[in-house]
């Protein structure tokens, strides 16, 4: 998750979109994260975020907003650009492993969080987390702070949280990459129907509340 593009780049990666025909709910995903979503060392096409349009090809729009080796702090900085350039009905922040690499303040990832839902919400776009987990070796009193941000966001904001679920893939022989890391396109899938069932659900539910 190092980070390596520059701002010029970002503003690129704007207009590199997955576009699906015609809304059939009217919605519109953003997935906010890090090199998780941006497809790290594998082809963009056989990213989990690339897979969930294809299966999304009942009309909702789905856009990769995410950057190998960004943290929250680079996140909330992007954010308003991309909220405003494409009005977002769902935004999944898939943010904070890097700030935990990096061992930065728990509490500053926790804010940065915060200020990202507010501006969701702001912009009429519902926030979703994605909730992260460090390796051990990083310590368990830090491991677990930084796990529990999560859920008590999730709670304190009333969004929808993804719980991580994907300590399996560490230990399942294929499914990361040489450098410890990064998931590789086997286990590009498995992270596509986590995060797709979750998902789904939610946005049709919130649709039908929110029609007229």
């Amino acid at each position: 998750m190092r980070f390596f593009l520059t701002t010029v780049f970002f503003r690129g990666v704007c207009c590199l979109f997955i576009l699906l025909g015609a809304n059939t709910y009217g919605s519109t995903l953003l997935v906010l994260g890090d090199s998780l979503s941006a497809g790290y060392g594998i082809t963009q096409k056989h990213g989990w975020v690339a897979l969930l349009a294809d299966d999304w090809d009942d009309g909702h729009q789905v856009i990769n907003g995410s950057i190998s080796g960004d943290t929250t702090g680079g996140g909330l900085n992007r954010l308003p650009l991309l909220l405003e350039t494409f009005r977002p009905d769902y935004v999944l922040l898939e943010l904070g492993g890097n700030d935990g690499l990096r061992g930065q303040p728990i509490n500053l990832m926790k804010r940065n969080l915060l200020a990202m839902i507010e501006l969701c919400r702001q912009a009429g776009a519902e926030p979703v987390l994605f909730g992260m987990r460090l390796p051990p070796n990083y310590g368990r009193r830090y491991s677990d702070a930084f796990a529990a941000v999560y859920p008590l966001l999730a709670q304190q904001e009333e969004v929808l949280l993804i719980p991580f679920q994907l300590e399996q893939l560490a230990i399942t022989e294929g499914m990361i990459q040489e450098d410890g890391l990064h998931p590789t396109a086997l286990a590009q899938p498995i992270i596509k129907d986590v995060i797709k069932a979750a998902l789904e659900p939610f946005m049709i539910n919130q649709a039908l509340i929110q029609k007229p």
